[in-house]
């Protein structure tokens, strides 16, 4: 009758172990992808609303700013125009590579290097913020790229 007691112990240590070790497989499996789908996504959202600013598609464009770029703003006609004059690089790229991202806490920054209408090179650093799940775009600071070797 103890071999009988001892049995089940060591099938249920056996099976804790097994659940522990599968347990951190599936977190070693996931944690690379979890991090490879934020670049993914954030740098989704910054291709899609370049996009739209390239098809005049003022709703779509607007669409991927944050809640406080819309409170500033009040509506995408208002938006489209500040981006279309103080940010002609963003509104009208020619050419995008994206760079470097930064965590930053609450949000990340994502690195572009952009051409713009004029050929010019600058490097616009996206502020992200995550919504109820969705990445938006929460400011872009424009700097000319220091372009050397």
């Amino acid at each position: 009758m103890d071999s009988f007691a001892i049995i089940p112990n060591r099938v249920s240590l056996t099976a804790r172990v097994f659940l522990v070790a599968l347990v951190l497989l599936a977190l070693v499996l996931t944690a690379r992808p979890l991090a490879a789908n934020k670049d993914s996504d954030i740098r989704e959202t910054i291709l899609l609303q370049i996009e739209a600013f390239a098809n005049n598609d003022e709703e779509q464009a607007w669409a991927h700013a944050s809640e406080g770029i819309k409170r500033r703003f009040g509506t995408s006609d208002v938006f489209i125009n500040m981006v279309r004059q103080a940010y002609p690089a963003v509104h009208s790229a020619t050419a995008i590579e994206f760079t470097d991202r930064v965590p930053h806490g609450a949000f990340e920054i994502q690195g572009v290097r952009l051409q713009g209408p004029e050929g010019k090179r600058w490097d616009a650093y996206y502020r992200m913020v995550l919504v109820d799940g969705v990445w938006k775009i929460a400011g872009v600071q424009l700097k000319p790229a220091k372009l050397g070797i």
